[in-house]
C-alpha cells in the first residue's frame, strides 16, 4: 500500500523572515543546565528517572495528571548526550507529579527497527518519540499506535496549530504530540576564526563558498560536515533544494510526485557538489566528514578557540546544546547566520519529535498529556537547545532573546511551513540508516561527481520506498 502523503504545510515569508533575523542575531543563550554534550549513550541500558527536589515550586501546573504511583513506563527517543539529559528533567518533574517510575531507553538512530524488534518480541515501549511524519504514518498502518485519550487530545487542540495536529495525526485519527520542533537552516560559526581569518558572515551562497575558500587560505578547516550521520546530508540537500528550485518543487519531491532525476534535483546536487568536491573546505576532507558524527561536528568546530579543527558547522537550533558542551559560550565563541541563500532567499527547513503510545494504559496517554502542555516544554525550553510550536508556551521561558524569538516566529507560522522532506519520506527511504536518502547522499559526499549516478540510486530506491 502506497504510504499517504501528508498535507504540504507552508511557510509565509513574514516567518521565515522572523526566523532568518532570529537566526542572524548576536546569540547569548545561557549554558546552565545544558549538560556536557557529550555523545555516550548507555547501551540501550535503562535510566530510571527520579523526581526532582525542589523542582514543583518554580513549575506552574496548567494541566491536571493523574496519580500513577506504582505503575511503570518505559520511553525510548534517540536522544543521548545533552539532548537525553534535558529530556530527561521532563521525564523527572512527570515521574514527581504522577508517582510514576519512568526509565528512559536510548533507541539508536533507526528508530523503525529499535520498535519493530521490541514489537516482534512482545515488549514494545509505552511511549516514543519519533522523528519522521512517514514512520508515524507506517507504524499506524501497521496497527502499533494507540490513538490519544480524551485529556491528551484537549491538551493538543488548547495548545497546538492545526499544521501540528495534523502532522501527527493518519486517517482522521489522533496519534501524536509534536513536542519537540526545530529550525534547521542555520550555520554556526567559530568567532575567533572568523575573525582571525578576516572574513564575515555570508548571504549568498556564492559568498558562502567565498568565506569558506579564504579560511581554508587561512589554514583552518572552513566546513565540519557530520556525515556519518545520513540525516545530516539530507538537510544539506533540502536546504539547498528549497532555496533554489522553489516551494512547489520541494512540495513535489517529498511527495514523489516528480522523480528524484528530475533536472532540479541534478541543479541541487551540482550546487552541493561545490563545497563536497573541495576536500580542503571539509574538515578531515570527504572521508574525514564521513568518519564524524553530528556531536563530533559541533564540538570540533569549537574546542580550541582559533586552533579548532573547523570554522563552522551546518545545523538546528539544537546544536545549541552541543557548543555549550565543548565550553564555548554562545554569543561570544559562536555566533550563527541563517543558511546561505541559494537562489531568492534563505531557506527555512523545520522538523520535529512526535510522541505517540504504542501500549495502552493510563501512565501513556498520561505522559502524553503532559508533553502536549506548556508545563513539560517549559522545562526543556529553560534547559536550551529546544524550540517548541505551543502557542501557549510564555517566551519568557526561553533563556535568551534569539530563541524566544525563533519561537515567536514558529508559533506565527501556524499552519504555514516546510517540514524536513526526508522525515516526510517512508522510513526505508529516508529515515534509516544505510539505504536510501541516507546512504545515498553520504556516497555522494564520498563522490561528488557522480551526481547522474546519484540520482538514478536515489530515484530506484525513492519508487521501492513509495510503492510499498
Amino acid at each position: 500500500m502506497r504510504t499517504p502523503t501528508r498535507p504540504s504545510l507552508r511557510t509565509t515569508r513574514a516567518a521565515r523572515s522572523a526566523l532568518a533575523l532570529a537566526a542572524a542575531g548576536a546569540l547569548a543563550l545561557t549554558a546552565a543546565g545544558c549538560g556536557d554534550g557529550d555523545d555516550k549513550s548507555d547501551g540501550g541500558k535503562q535510566n530510571t528517572s527520579k523526581p526532582v527536589p525542589g523542582k514543583s515550586d518554580v513549575i506552574s501546573h496548567t494541566v491536571e495528571l493523574p496519580k500513577l504511583a506504582g505503575q511503570k513506563l518505559k520511553v525510548t527517543a534517540v536522544w543521548t548526550g545533552a539532548e537525553q539529559k534535558s529530556f530527561t528533567k521532563v521525564l523527572d518533574e512527570f515521574a514527581k507529579r504522577t508517582g510514576a517510575e519512568v526509565s528512559f531507553v536510548p533507541s539508536g538512530d533507526d528508530m523503525s527497527a529499535f520498535v519493530g524488534s521490541k514489537v516482534a518480541g512482545g515488549d514494545p515501549p509505552d511511549v516514543a518519540m519519533l522523528q519522521q511524519p512517514g514512520v508515524l504514518r507506517e507504524f499506524a498502518q501497521k496497527g502499533w499506535l494507540k490513538p490519544l485519550g480524551r485529556e491528551a487530545t484537549a491538551q493538543l487542540d488548547k495548545n497546538f496549530a492545526k499544521g501540528w495536529r495534523e502532522l501527527g495525526s493518519h486517517e482522521g485519527k489522533q496519534y501524536g504530540v509534536y513536542f519537540k520542533a526545530t529550525n534547521k537552516s542555520l550555520v554556526w560559526y567559530n568567532t575567533k576564526v572568523f575573525d582571525a581569518a578576516g572574513v564575515k558572515e555570508p548571504k549568498t551562497w556564492q559568498e558562502f563558498l567565498h568565506t569558506a575558500q579564504a579560511i581554508a587560505d587561512y589554514g583552518v578547516s572552513p566546513v565540519s560536515v557530520g556525515g556519518a550521520d545520513g540525516w545530516t546530508l539530507t538537510d544539506w540537500f533540502e536546504n539547498v533544494y528549497l532555496s533554489q528550485a522553489g516551494r512547489e518543487k520541494y512540495d513535489q519531491l517529498a511527495q514523489h510526485k516528480i522523480k528524484w532525476t528530475d533536472a532540479s534535483v541534478k541543479e541541487a546536487l551540482i550546487t552541493l557538489g561545490q563545497l563536497f568536491g573541495k576536500k580542503e573546505l571539509l574538515a578531515g576532507g570527504n572521508e574525514g566528514a564521513l568518519q564524524t558524527q553530528f556531536p563530533t561536528s559541533v564540538t570540533q568546530t569549537f574546542t580550541g578557540g582559533e586552533k579548532a579543527k573547523a570554522a563552522m558547522v551546518f545545523e538546528g537550533d539544537f546544536a545549541a546544546a552541543n557548543i555549550t558542551g565543548a565550553k564555548a559560550t554562545i554569543g561570544k565563541d559562536a555566533k550563527v547566520f541563517p543558511f546561505p541563500a541559494v537562489g531568492g532567499r534563505s531557506p527555512v527547513v523545520t522538523g520535529g519529535d512526535v510522541g505517540v503510545a504504542l501500549k495502552d494504559g493510563q501512565a501513556a496517554q498520561a505522559l502524553l498529556t503532559f508533553l502536549a502542555s506548556s508545563d513539560a516544554a517549559r522545562i526543556w525550553a529553560a534547559e536550551g537547545g529546544f524550540v517548541s510550536a505551543n502557542k501557549n508556551l510564555d517566551p519568557s521561558a526561553y533563556p535568551d532573546e534569539v530563541l524566544r524569538s525563533i519561537g515567536k516566529a514558529l508559533v506565527a507560522a501556524g499552519d504555514d511551513f516546510r517540514f524536513d522532506m526526508s522525515d516526510q519520506a517512508p522510513a526505508s527511504f529516508g529515515g534509516k540508516p544505510g539505504q536510501g536518502e541516507w546512504k545515498q547522499l553520504q556516497d555522494f559526499l564520498r563522490n561528488p561527481g557522480d551526481v547522474e549516478g546519484t540520482q538514478q540510486r536515489l530515484e530506484s530506491d525513492a519508487a521501492k520506498a513509495f510503492k510499498s
